[in-house]
């Protein structure tokens, strides 16, 4: 098979779709890989060390597309790539369709195949490639939220850990799954106050043990949202639908009656975010201001720490890219129930819940 990896075209978006280890994966197992100059630069991967595994380096993004039966990428295609889209093409990377009736529409125009890293889903409910980026990112919504607070940014001016004599920040993380806990290790260990809420139980349970206790634990419903959300400095939007829009968890009216100066750092914001103040920003302009409360809502956070991202995010899609690759998109969907659960488009059909639900769309049960 033909992979194509085109340079990221989201601003600030410095990830790469492969690793230099990854193309010798694939071109051992007889496939070619194309890949964009200069594509690697931004995680400080040369085009010698990709070269050096047997990947050929294309100048021409068009000839990638034009050529690769399979296109590996990080984030979904922006609106300058749309026409680049073709019939039968398999396109591999993050999606986020059900937030997206732009992309969702040309997809379907362009009867190419979508599988969204975000919704490959193992049997026990677990998303393998969302994982490790919502690790990176679990750990550096702390961070932003952090400077968020600064008076330089427009914030109340706190620490988060404080300092003798002065109590710390209040930290509330609204959803316990892996950004959730990931927001609340770091939160922790810097020594703010921290409270997380969500609706599974067992999960707050998970989240409490690992932590040692250091954490209040709260079930999730509107009252106990709202009396967490107006007591915080910080609230982390960590809630996740798989392959669905998220939830409207924060209401408007809440955001107008926080503390002034007090940060939202909302990284559900690719799936149309948990709070209806929630609009996508980049790295660029990351933050923007409503109602004196700061809100962060960049749609690619693990692309700040790209070096961190790529080979986080590479170390668990390989597998599924080379099993494609080797069986052909058929054979692999017939064989991995975790990957045919990631289809979301197939030749002009939406093969995913989620995405149809967004749109009121008919749903194509795929038969192999």
């Amino acid at each position: 098979m033909i992979i194509g990896v085109p340079k990221e075209r989201k601003k600030q978006e410095r990830r790469v779709a492969i690793t230099p280890a990854g193309v010798t994966a694939l071109v051992s197992h007889g496939h070619r890989v194309l890949i964009e100059r200069g594509a690697g630069l931004g995680s400080a991967i040369m085009d010698e060390q990709y070269r050096a595994a047997g990947a050929e380096i294309i100048g021409e993004p068009e000839f990638i597309w034009q050529e690769a039966e399979m296109i590996l990428k990080v984030k979904e295609p922006l609106e300058e790539e749309y026409h680049l889209l073709r019939e039968g093409q398999i396109i591999f990377t993050y999606l986020h369709l059900a937030a997206n009736r732009e992309l969702t529409e040309r997809m379907l125009e362009a009867k190419c195949i979508g599988i969204g890293y975000e919704t490959i889903q193992l049997d026990d409910g677990s998303l393998p490639l969302l994982a490790p980026m919502s690790e990176v990112a679990g750990r550096l919504s702390i961070q932003v939220g952090a400077r968020c607070l600064e008076v330089t940014q427009g914030g109340r001016g706190i620490l988060l850990s404080g300092v003798s004599g002065v109590p710390p920040a209040k930290v509330v993380i609204i959803g316990a799954g892996i950004v959730g806990a990931n927001a609340c290790h770091v939160a922790v260990g810097i020594g703010a106050q921290v409270s997380i809420l969500d609706v599974n139980p067992t999960r707050l349970g998970y989240v409490r043990d690992i932590m040692h206790g250091h954490v209040t634990t709260v079930m999730s419903n509107r009252a106990n949202i709202e009396e967490e959300v107006l007591k915080a400095d910080l609230v982390i939007g960590a809630v996740l639908i798989p392959g669905a829009r998220a939830p409207k968890l924060i209401t408007e009216d809440m955001v107008e009656k926080m503390k002034p100066g007090a940060a939202i750092v909302d990284v559900a914001v690719d799936q149309g975010g948990i709070c209806e103040t929630t609009r996508p920003t980049t790295h660029d302009d990351p933050t923007y201001i409503v109602h004196d409360v700061v809100h962060y809502c960049v749609t690619n956070m693990p692309g700040a720490v790209p070096r961190t991202s790529t080979y986080a995010l590479t170390n668990s899609t390989l597998s599924y890219a080379l099993e494609i690759a080797d069986r052909g998109l058929e054979g692999a969907l017939a064989r991995n129930r975790a990957l045919l659960r990631g289809l979301n488009v197939f030749r002009g059909k939406v093969t995913h819940s989620g995405v149809a639900e967004a749109f009121s769309l008919p749903l194509e049960e795929m038969h192999l």
